[in-house]
């Protein structure tokens, strides 16, 4: 038999899955159903990357091609082997993304009904617009609270310390409904601690713990779970 590969294999899994022609997907109410989605990655003027990487231009884009955000090799190796986003593919992957690229640090169990990933990817397309490889990426402003913290060198050993408070709920995930944070790139960290002090994401106990932290101490975390497997 010849051998497909592991990308290939994922892709051959999944062209079973049941799925209304993309063009029926109604955006409108797509725009419903992207809002959760909203907490990681933006999408529209101004987008830039934060707990995930921005959406702006991804219809074409390389898989993996932002070069200002630090993808799983999953992903990178993807990309480098040429493929990139297309209406079928994103529809695969919001279908079930660790099937669909295993290893992905994407945190999200999928989405089953063939019509609301329909609608999704239908909004996606008409707000991300496609990918232009001669034009300089988006990156906005990076707020300036997140500025500080990013310009701060981590110590590794404070992190260490303050580490537990973290584990106890974070440990070692790579699904379900807790993200995992090991491995997790200092600035990809950061920005998402700093999401919940400055009020852009919403969530009781993480607000509470993340308000209770400072700069240094944000930083140290985010040096120490970077090195963490």
């Amino acid at each position: 038999m010849r051998q497909i590969g592991r990308f290939g294999v994922a892709i051959a899994c999944l062209t079973a899955l049941s799925s209304p022609a993309l063009s029926e997907g109604d955006a409108s109410r797509g725009e419903a159903s992207y809002r959760p989605c909203a907490a990681c990655h933006m999408i529209g003027e101004g987008a830039i990357n934060r707990v995930g990487p921005h959406l702006d231009g991804l219809m074409g884009r390389p898989v993996g091609g932002l070069s200002d955000y630090r993808y799983s090799d999953t992903l990178v190796n993807a990309g480098a082997n040429g493929v990139t986003w297309t209406e079928d593919n994103l529809d695969r992957f919001l279908a079930d993304p660790q099937g669909y690229y295993r290893g992905t640090r994407m945190v999200f169990r999928g989405i089953t009904d063939a019509q609301t990933r329909a609608d999704l990817v239908a909004y996606i397309v008409q707000e991300a617009g496609s990918y232009d490889s001669a034009a300089a990426p988006s990156t906005g402003e990076v707020p300036p609270e997140i500025a500080a913290v990013l310009a701060i060198e981590g110590d590794f050993a404070y992190g260490e310390y303050l580490s537990s408070e973290c584990t106890a709920c974070h440990a070692n995930q790579s699904g379900g409904d807790i993200p995992g944070i090991a491995g997790l790139a200092p600035s990809t960290f950061i920005h998402a601690l700093m999401s919940y002090k400055i009020g852009e994401r919403e969530h009781q106990v993480m607000t509470m713990l993340v308000n209770r932290l400072g700069d240094e101490e944000i930083a140290a975390l985010a040096a120490y779970f970077a090195t963490v497997e």
